[in-house]
């Protein structure tokens, strides 16, 4: 037992340093011996539990997955209202993006290994399509989005308006600017979404949310 919890223990080291390295340098300019050195292990120990950098970076992405469906495992409860959950999640996407390296290693790797998928083989990307698909179902039954969209559509479209704040905060190199770029997402995005009547209610919401994660 005390063999396997050290190896767990060893694991857990090499995935942090590789989260670490992949953040701040890319998968591309990523190497093995910089991890190696981030994790403070052997050459050997990190072989032990991966074969190749592609591995350990689908591992990354499978570890920084569970940790953000963690995050948000309180709005996938179905007594919050779903539009609310959908405004939520992004908030936590932004925050785990500038303060959790797994989450935010794993959400640049999903584009730079090209297919969105960690180790386990799941499409990273079309999972979270579905998610936000089901709470725009959800949303326009509650009457929270407006009757006659289509939750495919409007599911799409969240999951394809955080994904690319994320990747123009990361791009722009401004990646503590993102909660309050999805804040002015919301408020443009909601009129064509809710009922008139329910939008200045739903505009405050988002900057509600905003303000837990900007003192």
């Amino acid at each position: 037992m005390a063999r396997q919890a050290r190896a767990e223990i060893t694991r857990d080291s090499v995935l942090a340093g590789a989260a670490d390295v992949f953040l701040r340098l890319g998968y591309a300019n990523a190497s093995l011996s910089e991890i190696i050195a981030q994790s403070n292990v052997t050459k050997g120990a990190l072989y032990f539990h991966f074969g190749s950098k592609e591995e350990l970076a689908r591992a990354v992405v499978d570890q920084g997955n569970e940790r953000l469906i963690g995050s948000c495992q309180g709005f996938f409860d179905s007594r919050v209202p779903a539009l609310e959950a959908c405004i939520g999640i992004t908030y936590v996407v932004a925050d785990l993006s500038m303060n959790d390296p797994m989450v935010g290693a794993m959400l640049k790797l999903t584009h730079q290994i090209g297919d969105y998928r960690g180790a386990q083989g799941d499409n990273i990307a079309k999972t979270w399509a579905e998610t936000y698909r089901v709470l725009a179902e959800r949303a326009i039954a509650q009457g929270d989005l407006v009757a006659d969209l289509d939750a495919d559509v409007v599911g799409l479209l969240l999951h394809e308006v955080t994904a690319g704040v994320h990747i123009v905060a990361v791009g722009t190199e401004s990646i503590e600017e993102m909660a309050g770029r999805m804040e002015r997402a919301w408020y443009f995005l909601l009129p064509s979404l809710v009922p008139a009547e329910k939008l200045s209610y739903f505009r405050e919401f988002a900057a509600r949310r905003l303000r837990r994660y900007v003192v």
